[in-house]
């Protein structure tokens, strides 16, 4: 394996929050080896097991690996190396002990290959695709990590075409009032890391701003489709160019659903069965999906406007386009009765086609503020919770400093974006009453959360109120849970 592939299963071990990984070392190059493995070691925080195997066919070997993982363990790092009671060969912890595949049908169709042609198999994705179709639910924690560690190992500063080729050529829109056709090219790639921090360059169609987001409107660019899938959205988004060179500007944007995308690419799974398998189901998320069952249709939410200026071309405005005093009341936007939410679609989207309860969600929230981890059941380590809330815009910039002043209602001086979601940098800048390092984000309808790490505090608020920018809701809400806390 490479050291990605192996720094990848390490962080999965992490991840599933208990094990310790055994590799058997060849001793082609003990020094070198030694040095991969404390790299692992770092990235992954775990400990680390070398059973030496083969000692009595490579002593010499034996002993300058031996020598280079004693000094790791006498700097500090959780590495040791032992010796096999007799030769095992690569078979040691993976196919003799530790084949969490051996029971499934799919597996045995190739359990007689040889060895390296079997490990070629699973490292295909299709045989992967169908490996994970037929992996039943488990509380096997070494299980869930082999799976992960078969999917897709990715960097936050990989090309998003290293995955996606469709947006290797992708233009970029020469901005101001040029039409859609003056494009040039990427001056670097669309990464990874962009689309997580929405900087990639991407937009909404709802923005009717530039005429990038009207391409969007005229190519019918919707996530939540019933006739597409999500790969074929995403093909045709990536014709359209984006509105800025990727990393320079942060635009709220379709880049949550590219990423869901990705999701399918690295896992093998429709986004759907991945998000069931590795978030509801553990976290008992039991309300929650792209679609409300019958039996729980009785209890959806209607969707109302104001009368007058509801649309959500004013999110992203400093002054709304009708005075709050002239909108006239509210009008119903999308009865309770009959929703698209009531069938599945064929597109499943990342950024915004979910639903579920606010019993739900707080289970999520929890999660997270517990660094990762909810009654046993570990999803991301707390190095991993750490780094998703830390500020990642270039030279630790808010988003007003990225072109983005404001957003629903909100001013976003002394605001950063971590992975996924806003992060708070200067709450006095931000004139918000908040911690330093509280992050938060929100819903077209007026929804919200927030996790305040400080006072050890998450808040859900679930209304329907469509756009977001109908009322600053969120500010007077958050500006009256703090007024409460006393101790």
């Amino acid at each position: 394996a490479s050291e990605a592939e192996l720094t990848g299963i390490a962080q999965g071990v992490a991840d599933a929050g208990r094990g310790v990984l055994q590799f058997v070392s060849d001793f082609d190059d003990p020094e070198k080896e030694a040095a991969m493995l404390r790299r692992i070691v770092e990235a992954s925080g775990r400990p680390l097991s070398v059973s030496l195997a083969q000692a009595d066919i490579a002593p010499e070997g034996w002993r300058r690996l031996l020598g280079a993982i004693e000094q790791a363990a006498e700097d500090g790092l959780p590495m040791r190396a032992q010796v096999a009671p007799r030769p095992v060969g690569v078979l040691l912890g993976f196919e003799l002990t530790l084949n969490p595949f051996s029971a499934y049908p799919v597996y045995r169709e190739i359990a007689n290959l040889p060895f390296e042609e079997r490990i070629k198999l699973l490292r295909t994705e299709d045989f992967r695709k169908r490996l994970l179709a037929d992996a039943p639910d488990t509380d096997n924690p070494f299980l869930k990590v082999m799976l992960r560690s078969f999917g897709k190992i990715f960097q936050l500063d990989d090309p998003v075409a290293k995955y996606l080729p469709e947006f290797a050529d992708t233009p970029v829109w020469d901005g101001g009032d040029a039409p859609i056709t003056a494009v040039h090219d990427q001056q670097s790639p669309m990464q990874i890391k962009h689309l997580m921090n929405h900087t990639s360059g991407l937009t909404y169609g709802f923005m009717s701003t530039t005429p990038v987001d009207a391409l969007y409107r005229d190519r019918e660019i919707e996530f939540q489709s019933r006739s597409e899938s999500l790969a074929d959205i995403v093909t045709r988004l990536a014709k359209i160019p984006l509105l800025c060179q990727p990393g320079t500007q942060w635009n709220y944007s379709v880049a949550t659903d590219v990423l869901g995308r990705l999701v399918e690419v690295w896992s093998g799974m429709s986004l759907a069965a991945f998000f069931q398998q590795r978030i509801f189901a553990p976290l008992g998320m039991t309300d929650t999906g792209f679609s409300v069952p019958k039996q729980g249709q009785d209890r959806f939410a209607a969707l109302y406007a104001p009368a007058v200026g509801g649309d959500m071309s004013t999110v992203g405005s400093s002054s709304a386009t009708v005075p709050q005093d002239q909108r006239g009341g509210l009008k119903l936007m999308e009865g309770s009765s009959h929703s698209v939410y009531f069938t599945e679609p064929s597109s499943h989207s990342g950024g915004g086609g979910l639903v579920g309860t606010i019993g739900d969600y707080a289970r999520f929230c929890q999660m997270l503020i517990n660094l990762g981890e909810l009654e046993g059941e570990r999803l991301l380590s707390p190095t991993t919770v750490r780094y998703m809330r830390t500020n990642q815009l270039p030279n630790n910039s808010d988003m007003a400093a990225m072109g983005q002043p404001v957003w629903s209602e909100t001013s976003y001086d002394g605001i950063g974006f971590g992975l996924g979601f806003a992060v708070v940098l200067d709450p006095v800048k931000a004139s918000i009453i908040t911690s330093p390092g509280e992050h938060h984000w929100g819903g077209a309808a007026s929804t919200f959360f927030w996790i305040d790490p400080a006072q050890d505090l998450f808040v859900v608020f679930f209304t329907q109120l469509m756009p977001s920018s109908t009322y600053p809701i969120r500010r007077e809400l958050r500006t009256r849970v703090y007024q409460s806390i006393v101790d």
